[in-house]
């Protein structure tokens, strides 16, 4: 795989087709089932104390936002595999770093993300951080030994040493 810029999203082909599925549910059924529901609701009466009219609305302006978040989500993707023997950090990878150098204080994560990898419930023991995070931004492109220093979001600059760099396996 390439690198990818800090904005574009790593999709597998699996995850792709799941999120495009959703999208397209959305758009051709949800919105529908939506304004039906709006419309019924409507039907009933006074709207300010109509509860059913304000839970179609609140559904549908959290449902139109889904839209948008998948819409970019997709625009941005970049499907593919994750590599297989990856010589630097890159989304869809699974990274060890060690802080300031110390390599008894690691921290082992994702490069990527939850929901676009298709992880499920059964995947929480897995932290996962964003190539948009400082810190993913940071160890984006770095290969195994280099030494970041990233600023973190309490505005302290933390310095973390890449140990390993390996594909992710789901």
């Amino acid at each position: 795989m390439e690198k990818t810029d800090a904005n574009t999203i790593w999709l597998t082909q699996e995850a792709h087709d799941k999120l495009r599925a959703e999208l397209d549910h959305l758009v051709n059924v949800g919105r529908d089932e939506v304004t039906a529901a709006i419309a019924a609701a409507r039907d009933e009466g006074d709207l300010k104390e109509n509860g059913g009219y304000h839970a179609a609305r609140e559904e549908q302006g959290q449902m139109e936002a889904r839209i948008r978040q998948l819409t970019d989500m997709l625009r941005r993707a970049e499907v593919g595999d994750a590599p297989d023997d990856p010589d630097e950090v890159a989304a869809g990878t699974r990274i060890t770093i060690a802080f300031d150098g110390d390599t008894s204080d690691t921290d082992t994560f994702l490069l990527g993300s939850r929901e676009v990898l298709g992880l499920d419930e059964a995947a929480d023991d897995i932290n996962v951080y964003s190539p948009q995070s400082p810190l993913g931004s940071a160890i984006l492109g770095r290969r195994r030994g280099d030494e970041v220093t990233y600023t973190a979001p309490n505005g302290k600059p933390i310095s973390v040493t890449i140990v390993k760099v390996e594909p992710f396996r789901s």
